[in-house]
């Protein structure tokens, strides 16, 4: 009994977070697309990495849904950090995935919001404001764009295969890029438009796998859920589940383990 309430209790969470996810992607996707296409101010963060005027807008937009409906989760922020809370209940943002592709033009950009429930990724969503797309998912509630349900593909056939790649300098850089190579090879079709976009790919079945390397938890923890309530799988390049890792990998869920045992790192 206690643990069938216990479970009832966990999808009645999962359930306002997946509607909280939404909201707050789509007020992130709000704050940022006014600066789009404009002289935006920018700078470089400690990291090398770029930031802008919108990053920090979806930021505060995003921030203000999250406290507004669970003022004592934690969250996990991209640009402003650690916001500490329930450690048993965490929100992983990204405001604005993409900002260098934002910052030149280009369309595929847009904010990432998940909820973490337990240590497991259990809802999601992912905006694409210039394409006017937003995708949702939640564990036990199936995975969305623009509310029509989307599925990954069912190829199984390398030589028919899409594989799609995030950073492909951080890759290339990477202990995994002699397998990525090679998988590459054996496809029909590379894709690189980032990881936002490369993941949502697999998601809607347009893509088998996708790769990318050289990532932080907020770059993939929606994507994550996306990918598998869209029925693939997601783990870092190990086959496991820790978003601390810098490399991950998406698929079909048929094409996953050869994919993983490809790219092993080389000495």
């Amino acid at each position: 009994m206690r643990d069938r309430m216990a479970m009832s209790v966990d999808q009645s969470v999962i359930e306002q977070a997946f509607a909280v996810a939404r909201s707050a992607a789509a007020a992130g996707a709000r704050a940022a697309l006014p600066f789009f296409h404009t002289k935006v101010d920018s700078s470089r963060k400690v990291d090398g990495s770029l930031v802008t005027a919108a990053d920090l807008a979806s930021e505060k937009a995003i921030l203000t849904v999250l406290h507004d409906a669970f003022a004592d989760h934690s969250i996990l922020s991209e640009e402003t950090g650690v916001h500490v809370g329930r450690s048993d209940r965490r929100w992983i943002v990204d405001p604005l995935d993409g900002t260098h592709r934002f910052a030149r033009g280009v369309r595929f950009w847009g904010p990432l919001v998940a909820f973490e429930l337990d240590g497991e990724i259990v809802a999601g969503a992912a905006a694409l404001p210039a394409l006017e797309e937003t995708y949702t998912a939640a564990k036990g509630i199936g995975a969305f764009r623009n509310d029509e349900p989307i599925q990954v593909s069912t190829r199984t056939d390398w030589g028919h295969a899409n594989v799609a790649c995030g950073s492909l300098g951080r890759l290339l850089e990477s202990p995994h890029v002699s397998g990525a190579l090679d998988l590459i090879r054996r496809a029909d079709y590379c894709l690189a438009g980032g990881d936002l976009e490369g993941a949502l790919l697999v998601a809607r079945g347009e893509a088998e796998i996708w790769i990318e390397f050289g990532v932080k938890p907020w770059d993939v923890a929606a994507l994550k859920i996306i990918v598998e309530q869209a029925g693939g799988r997601f783990t870092d390049l190990a086959g496991a589940h820790d978003l601390t890792q810098p490399g991950f990998l998406a698929s079909n869920g048929a094409m996953h383990d050869e994919a993983l045992r490809q790219l092993k790192p080389t000495a």
